[in-house]
């Protein structure tokens, strides 16, 4: 009986206790939702609810002459709220939804996309994801008219949620200098340096948390809309953008180099017209663009024979030498202390004038020059550097602008042979675009501007900031010093190191670079070479530089790797540009005795125009873009030319100009001689050709 009681006993006194806990635990419930319901109310409202940013359009960027670079196309996800829809017939739409959601997306059935929808409608869900796919904004016209869609996001509950994608019209076109920004607000670049006006200012926006984490954007009279971030227009010419990096990378690739850089710059205003810089992916062996080898830490490096120049000005600005004196090279080895001086031609060139020295680039011949004029003191020579504005940053508008290595006569590792290597271009680092600001000063009269990349910064037609153009130092050389270099620079393209770039058509000024790459320590048998100048000689209006690092083969030489790619750049700058190009006296000639001009093919807009304002008869019924011409009756008619056929076009009588555009949108390489309009190329009109095969013209 004893333990029958001690049972009951102990089972009582569990159901008391479990009676005693789920009492309380209703006491509880109650106390929450009667006593305490409005403050928990109030903590799931805070927590479920918040303001969040919402981000800002980012600002366009833009060449120019107003091409699009770089801009933020609008994107949507599509969402839908399944309670929203309270007519009669929402089952219907629903269905009808459902097959054109199936339909676009083509990734699940029309009755899954349904049971997907109906089921987030009877489990109450306020936020359904229809489709992680992002759509465009002329997609989402089309959708705003579909079944539910259509009645909007008060009537129907379809919710576009708005993403940005930042988009560039031209590809991978200047991608380095176009740059990134990424989440981390690291970056390179345009968008990374001109961020701050880029970005524009985030908005407000209540959101709510929903199931599975996302956040439901909900309509508040509190919401703060964002602003737009600014435009910005910078210099770069997008054709020759194109130029510069289709043939640095032709060559690149026959070369098997390292890496290369091209900056083309405007002579009077300093803006940069293009920057390329192609660096060897070693996994894939193509190229590609990594670093800014033009302006940034990674671009400095020993110049070689281009800081020649410097060394020119400071020996012709002291006033003890002449061009014309002379200078025993002997046979192009020369010893400075313990170490020995070398020219690149075998056995030396002997004898030298100050000119010849230059024009040939003798490393002797410079070295011993500037130790005989300057070894004794040779912060003088310092000096002239720090005058040139070669000893510091040029401020340029790109953030991460390599700073130049000079050595300085009173610093412990300054010896007795750093001045002679000094004066070629060794024991000191420059970026490419230092190199060319101090070319383009020679080329600008001795005055050096500050290169620019950005001369705007607007949101529509309202100007928010505009950058001129400014002089860093005016005169850096006396003006007599400075025609000397002048000629110096030309001679080089027409006697020197440079000859197998002079032309007839133009003048080049400028100097190859040719310097051996130090690693680990030791002067090495790969070669940084490089050319540097300004065209046309006479009237300067560009200045470019070229460097290839690491060029394989025989002849790796600045005249033989680098000087070929200016002179392409070049000479298609200068067949586009009208402006640097004289006219052709044998294009038109005035109607005289019933003489008609030599007018022979081009653009029918064009050609029209010229004789209408001549007064000369023509006619035209067709409606092709290009045209060649024919006499019939003392008037001419204009007859089409379709050169837009998959065969060799026919260009004969045109423009060197409209003859690269269509040549080269064939994917011909041309080649041309002379001056003047087209009278022979190399490849019949109307056969078949080859991508990239070569094409010669011939002018007259």
């Amino acid at each position: 009986m004893n333990i029958k009681k001690s049972i009951l006993l102990r089972v009582r006194l569990s159901f008391l206790a479990v009676l005693l806990i789920a009492c309380s635990i209703f006491y509880r419930i109650g106390h929450i939702q009667m006593a305490e319901g409005d403050k928990w109310r109030q903590l799931s409202e805070d927590i479920n609810l918040k303001y969040r940013p919402v981000k800002a359009t980012r600002g366009n960027i833009y060449g120019t002459e107003g091409s699009l670079l770089a801009t933020s196309l609008p994107f949507y996800r599509v969402a839908i709220d399944p309670s929203i829809d309270k007519s009669t017939d929402w089952k219907a739409s629903f269905d009808s939804l459902a097959r054109n959601l199936s339909a676009f997306y083509k990734d699940r059935s029309a009755n899954a996309y349904k049971r997907m929808i109906l089921d987030a409608r009877n489990d109450g869900k306020k936020y359904l994801i229809l489709n992680r796919h992002q759509i465009n904004y002329q997609e989402k016209i089309v959708m705003s008219n579909w079944p539910v869609f259509k009645k909007g996001r008060m009537g129907g509950g379809v919710i576009f949620e708005k993403i940005d994608k930042r988009y560039r019209p031209f590809k991978n076109l200047a991608g380095r200098t176009i740059g990134f920004l990424n989440e981390d607000q690291y970056g390179v670049g345009l968008e990374y340096s001109f961020n701050e006006y880029l970005q524009g200012r985030n908005g407000e926006a209540l959101f709510q948390k929903i199931v599975g984490g996302s956040w439901k954007p909900l309509h508040d009279a509190d919401d703060i809309k964002p602003t737009d971030g600014f435009d910005i227009v910078t210099t770069l010419d997008v054709n020759i953008q194109d130029v510069a990096e289709s043939v640095l990378l032709r060559q690149l690739i026959s070369k098997d180099a390292a890496f290369g850089s091209v900056i083309v710059m405007e002579v009077a205003t300093g803006h940069i017209k293009a920057i390329a810089n192609l660096e060897k992916n070693q996994q894939s062996y193509g190229y590609g663009e990594y670093y800014n080898y033009a302006v940034g830490e990674q671009g400095l490096t020993e110049p070689g024979s281009t800081f020649k120049l410097l060394s020119m000005m400071a020996l012709l600005e002291e006033g003890k030498i002449n061009l014309n004196d002379s200078i025993d090279t002997g046979d192009g080895v020369y010893k400075f202390y313990d170490r020995y001086m070398r020219d690149a031609k075998r056995g030396g060139y002997g004898m030298l004038t100050v000119r010849d020295v230059f024009e040939k680039s003798s490393n002797v011949g410079v070295s011993k020059m500037v130790e005989e004029h300057f070894g004794h003191q040779p912060q003088r020579f310092i000096d002239y550097i720090e005058k040139a504005n070669l000893d510091k940053p040029l401020g340029f508008q790109l953030k991460g602008e390599g700073i130049p290595y000079f050595k300085n006569p009173n610093d412990k590792n300054w010896y007795g042979t750093t001045l002679p290597w000094m004066s070629i271009g060794y024991e000191l680092k420059i970026t490419p675009l230092q190199t060319l600001a101090f070319y383009n000063a020679i080329a600008n009269g001795g005055d050096m501007v500050r290169p620019m990349i950005v001369k705007q910064i607007s949101r529509g037609n309202t100007i928010e900031k505009e950058f001129k153009t400014e002089t860093l130092s005016r005169n850096i050389a006396s003006k007599k010093t400075i025609k000397l270099l002048q000629e110096l620079l030309q001679g080089v393209v027409d006697r020197g190191t440079a000859r197998n770039i002079a032309t007839d058509t133009y003048s080049i000024a400028g100097k190859t670079g040719t310097a051996q790459k130090l690693i680990n320590g030791r002067y090495t048998q790969k070669y940084y070479t490089s050319f540097a100048g300004y065209f046309p000689a006479d009237q300067p209006k560009y200045s470019a530089i070229v460097v290839i690092d690491s060029p394989k083969g025989y002849n790796a030489y600045g005249g033989d790797i680098s000087a070929p790619v200016f002179k392409e750049i070049a000479d298609k700058i200068y067949a586009q540009d009208m402006n640097i190009q004289e006219m052709d006296k044998n294009d038109f000639q005035r109607v005289n005795n019933d003489e008609f001009p030599y007018i022979r093919a081009g653009k029918a807009e064009e050609l029209q125009m010229i004789c209408n304002s001549m007064g000369i008869s023509n006619h035209y019924a067709g409606n092709n873009t290009w045209v060649q011409s024919s006499i019939s009756n003392k008037s001419i008619q204009w007859v089409s030319n379709a050169v837009e056929k998959p065969v060799v076009p026919d260009v004969i009588g045109m423009t060197l100009r409209d003859a690269l555009y269509i040549l080269e949108n064939k994917g011909l390489r041309v080649q041309f001689s002379g001056t003047g309009r087209v009278s022979t190329q190399s490849l019949t009109k109307g056969t078949a050709y080859k991508s990239d095969q070569i094409i010669k013209l011939s002018l007259s």
